[in-house]
């Protein structure tokens, strides 16, 4: 099974609890890639992975299957060969795009489950990812908000949320799609570039049940659940963000105690990180 992950050093909270969701649910081998890279604007300074975190990581994995691994990729010559400029100064860092440039990464295989940090899995992911997409560019799940407002068939529903998403990188590549996408996020500005841009570039996309991108609660056929930004209309209306390394307000706001066991192996990997 082939595993994508991208982000700064940052999303190490994120990146441990989903890839410890993941062995829990699956003795499948493993093969997981996290883009990285450094990154400084006038705005921020952003730092990479680093490797002596992944290696750890590497070792949690291989108990489970001693096939499995876990590889740090830094891709930050590409990026700066190609930088998302008109996106740089958005609410989202420059590292949510970094899977726009998987089709230039020698290692990243022709099939992939594309996941954000924020995603966590609760039951076996192999149902997901054997699937076939052989048709399809994409392979995803509705975005609870946007598809009411954004589609590029206007008879039915087709926006995907970007959380969760089985590649099928050979189409991608045939079809130049990240590369058009990297064009796209470079000279127009978009409220959500990458996931905009796929959406709008990728036109066999494989509509997938809610339970793989579970986007508000977690239900009994939920396969991943997805931590995004939510909005509250009491006492007015805003928006809510809570992540599951947030574990307090997991607990008490979201009343979310199903990956507890999980939270606590968390904690004491990031302890022996540390």
């Amino acid at each position: 099974m082939n595993i994508m992950y991208c982000g700064d050093s940052n999303i190490i909270d994120g990146l441990i609890i989903s890839v410890l969701s993941i062995v829990k649910n699956t003795k499948e081998e493993l093969h997981i890639y996290v883009l990285t890279m450094k990154y400084e604007n006038e705005y921020k300074k952003y730092e990479p992975l680093k490797q002596k975190d992944i290696d750890y990581l590497d070792k949690i994995i291989k108990k489970t299957n001693k096939n499995s691994f876990i590889k740090l990729i830094d891709v930050t010559d590409l990026v700066n060969e190609y930088p998302p400029r008109a996106n740089i100064k958005t609410r989202f860092t420059p590292y949510c795009m970094l899977r726009l440039y998987a089709d230039l990464v020698e290692e990243i295989p022709s099939k992939i489950l594309y996941l954000d940090t924020d995603v966590v899995c609760l039951k076996d992911p192999m149902e997901l990812y054997d699937m076939n997409i052989d048709k399809y560019e994409l392979t995803g799940v509705l975005d609870y908000y946007g598809s009411h407002f954004y589609r590029n068939n206007i008879y039915k529903k087709d926006y995907l949320n970007s959380g969760v998403l089985l590649l099928n990188m050979y189409l991608i590549k045939e079809k130049n799609i990240f590369l058009k996408a990297r064009r796209r996020c470079k000279w127009r500005k978009m409220l959500l570039p990458d996931q905009t841009a796929l959406n709008i570039l990728c036109r066999k996309k494989k509509i997938i049940p809610r339970k793989f991108n579970e986007q508000r609660k977690i239900k009994e056929d939920t396969v991943f659940r997805h931590f995004t930004t939510i909005f509250k209309a009491w006492p007015t209306l805003h928006t809510q963000t809570i992540k599951p390394w947030n574990i307090e307000e997991l607990h008490d706001i979201l009343h979310v105690h199903e990956i507890d066991d999980i939270l606590d192996e968390y904690l004491k990997v990031k302890e022996e990180i540390k």
